[in-house]
């Protein structure tokens, strides 16, 4: 590719980034959800609650509510958007396809993210990752340790 198709690219992930931060989708409380978690980032001051709603293995809708950098804000909604249909071992599969992708520690599939691939530049910026992955962990709290009587889950990224 082009350098200039790179630029492209990266203008076109940047764009995709602030609609999302300023306009994040399925942000709001989830009545009736069957799972919750609160993330919170004490260096930033991200906060985030990831809100469930399971039918059996899959999860049928999913929402947010929070407040946090563009790139915490919309990786909760892109988020939210992508896990709806997935199962819980397909939210987990992604989440470790992400994780590489964000932390460049291996070579990550990023057709297979979807949406979230636009996220691939914050590997250049670590500081940064725990803002991209602070949703993650939270749906992750929500989907495991939702297990837990109460269906909630708490997670920090100190």
């Amino acid at each position: 590719m082009e350098a200039g198709g790179l630029d492209n690219l990266g203008n076109l992930y940047q764009e995709v980034i602030l609609d999302h931060s300023r306009r994040p989708r399925n942000f709001r409380t989830m009545e009736g959800a069957s799972r919750q978690a609160e993330g919170y980032n004490p260096l930033c001051g991200d906060r985030v609650t990831i809100y469930v709603k399971m039918e059996g293995d899959v999860v049928k809708d999913a929402s947010f509510q929070g407040s946090g950098c563009a790139i915490s804000t919309s990786l909760a909604s892109i988020l939210t958007e992508s896990m709806k249909g997935k199962t819980r071992a397909e939210a987990e599969a992604l989440f470790e396809t992400f994780h590489d992708l964000v932390t460049g520690e291996r070579k990550a599939d990023a057709p297979a993210l979807g949406k979230l691939a636009v996220f691939s530049g914050v590997s250049e910026f670590p500081a940064r990752v725990k803002c991209a992955t602070l949703s993650w962990h939270t749906l992750r709290a929500a989907l495991q340790e939702g297990d837990k009587a109460d269906g909630t889950g708490v997670v920090s990224t100190e």
